[in-house]
């Protein structure tokens, strides 16, 4: 059973260092500042992840604060990008 856990947390870490990869080339590539910016988001949600899979591994429960803050500051992000872009900002395409 202690072997199942450990491969679950294994698979858990694998996916999330992927979904990360993933959302750099996302950022890099673009190709418009929209797509940047979700990207950005996409890397907040993922820490957000990876936070509270390091939680359930070793059990400091004072890390969900931090998870909690930067979950609230990447919406709050998203939510001025998208007023920017409703006042007529450039979406560069």
């Amino acid at each position: 059973m202690e072997t199942l856990i450990e491969l679950i947390h294994l698979l858990t870490w694998i996916v999330l260092s992927a979904a990360l990869g993933f959302g750099f080339v996302r950022l890099v590539r673009g190709p418009s500042l929209p797509d940047r910016v979700v990207a950005l988001e996409l890397f907040a949600s993922i820490t957000v992840g990876v936070i509270a899979a390091y939680v359930l591994v070793s059990g400091v429960v004072a890390f969900l604060d931090v998870a909690m803050v930067l979950a609230l500051t990447a919406f709050l992000t998203a939510v001025a990008f998208a007023r920017y872009l409703e006042k007529g900002g450039s979406r560069d395409e």
